[in-house]
């Protein structure tokens, strides 16, 4: 008897002719686990190896479960070979950042205080990872309370960048990220606030989704006390992969409502746009001076879609830089009410620098500034809503700047300042709560380099097209063995 799909089917296998399984893409793997081809013990086990031959360099994966795994993955091929209903993620290894819970194992969030927090239940998007059938294969490294663009913590050290040591893997969720780089596996859990899935995907090589604010449920049972205002607006879950292909496949398997999470919803579907569709390419969309390399980027991107098909005009959406500057009136009164006394009292070095440096570097705001706040986030997504009508998507840069060289932002207040600055573009789009698509288009000096794809509200399919012609005329390519990354 033939396994039948439930749900949503991953493509028809894209049989790769080289490699190992830790090599070849998450769709193609789930379609031959389906198929037999190959067996989920395999492909685990694969991932499971090259975990071993990189891992001690990169120290993406700080808690892994081989015999959890393994014994998952045999699960999965007992199952397809009574003929079960088939998810579309079956058999398939990822990856989940060390914040968020998953059953039976510590939600430590590199913080050594926390290390014996076992979650007794997953967090939803764990949850409906395991019900598209994947396999979870470890935890990934995160700065401490996930408020750092760069990963490091003191309880399980720092991340390595694959393609070069000396430069940032990115952060929050920059373990994730340097996993997929390093073929650890192809598809990693990650959040962001700011920036957390966008920017290690940049600095990484990979593509990393930030959706929809309410699209991708979250929970975790293990936090005490009220989600603060920013966080409930502001914080989501997304996939780091190393195709658009599998971020739709990913995403889908992620963004199954939650009643554990109120501001989860599934919209409804939406009219097409018109065809053609016009892409506004904002080259410097806060007006404030870009890398030229990420503007060659951003041209770059423009070019292929034009040769697409597809309307480009260099056209910024309004108030770019002003809305990237709500993000800390949103932010900074919540971290100092709520998390500055937990970084003081179980903070390591590294987050205490830092979060010392925002509070030199940015104004000093008040809780009535979140109430402005509020009210201007309200303001500019009524313009850009607008904005979209005539533009479905934007393409802009995920930083102003090239990834940064590690300890950027433990210098001092005048260089987190400017850091700040740089990553505006990712700021900004957090405080719309729009989705926003990280798509790498080549290197510049060895360094990764890309561009974010931007749609309204739920129009993750539009990111993903653009982003898949985007991708299509790249020079880069994952995972890469660390040993052989290039220099700057």
């Amino acid at each position: 008897m033939q396994p039948q799909s439930a749900g949503t089917a991953p493509p028809a296998p894209k049989v790769p002719n080289a490699g190992q399984p830790w090599q070849w893409e998450a769709a193609d793997l789930a379609a031959m686990i389906r198929a037999g081809t190959v067996s989920s013990r395999e492909v685990v086990q694969s991932c499971l190896d090259r975990m071993d031959q990189v891992n001690g360099t990169i120290n993406a994966v700080v808690r892994r479960f081989d015999a959890e795994a393994l014994a998952a993955a045999d699960a999965a091929d007992a199952a397809r070979r009574r003929g079960d209903m088939l998810a579309p993620l079956h058999g398939v290894p990822v990856t989940i950042k060390i914040n968020i819970d998953q059953k039976g194992h510590p939600t430590d969030g590199g913080v050594a205080a926390y290390a014996d927090l076992i979650a007794a239940s997953d967090n939803p998007v764990v949850a409906n990872l395991r019900a598209a059938g994947a396999v979870v294969i470890g935890r990934t490294n995160a700065p401490a309370y996930s408020m750092r663009w760069h990963t490091e913590n003191a309880l399980h050290g720092a991340t390595l960048n694959p393609w070069h040591a000396g430069i940032t893997p990115g952060g929050s969720s920059g373990g994730a990220a340097a996993a997929v780089a390093a073929g650890i596996g192809p598809i990693a859990h990650g959040n962001d606030i700011a920036g957390s899935v966008r920017y290690p995907a940049y600095c990484c090589g990979l593509v990393g989704l930030r959706p929809t604010h309410g699209r991708v449920p979250s929970s975790n049972g293990t936090a005490k006390g009220l989600a603060p205002i920013s966080s409930q607006l502001m914080a989501v879950q997304g996939p780091l992969t190393r195709t658009v292909r599998d971020q739709r496949l990913a995403f889908a398997a992620m963004a199954r409502p939650s009643p554990l999470d109120p501001r989860c919803v599934e919209p409804a579907p939406f009219a097409p746009p018109a065809r053609p569709m016009r892409i506004a390419l904002a080259v410097d969309p806060g007006g404030r001076g870009v890398h030229p390399a990420v503007a060659a980027a951003v041209r770059q991107a423009g070019r292929a879609l034009e040769a697409a098909g597809y309307i480009v005009e260099e056209v910024a959406p309004p108030g770019l830089a002003e809305i990237g500057d709500v993000w800390a009136k949103l932010a900074m009164p919540d971290v100092m009410a709520t998390l500055q006394p937990l970084i003081d009292a179980n903070g390591d070095d590294g987050i205490r620098r830092a979060i010392a440096l925002w509070n030199q570097a940015l104004p000093k705001y008040q809780a009535s500034d979140v109430l402005v706040a509020l009210g201007e986030r309200a303001a500019a997504l009524r313009s850009w809503q607008i904005f979209f009508e005539t533009h479905p998507v934007v393409v802009m840069p995920v930083s102003t700047q090239l990834p940064f060289a590690v300890g950027f932002d433990l210098e001092n207040a005048a260089a987190t300042a400017a850091v700040i600055a740089a990553q505006n573009p990712l700021m900004s789009i957090s405080v719309l709560g729009l989705p926003g698509l990280s798509v790498p288009t080549g290197l510049a000096d060895g360094i990764p380099v890309g561009v974010q794809v931007v749609a309204g509200r739920f129009r993750e399919d539009l990111c993903f097209e653009v982003g898949e012609v985007i991708a299509s005329g790249s020079t880069l390519s994952t995972p890469i063995d660390p040993k052989q990354a290039g220099a700057r």
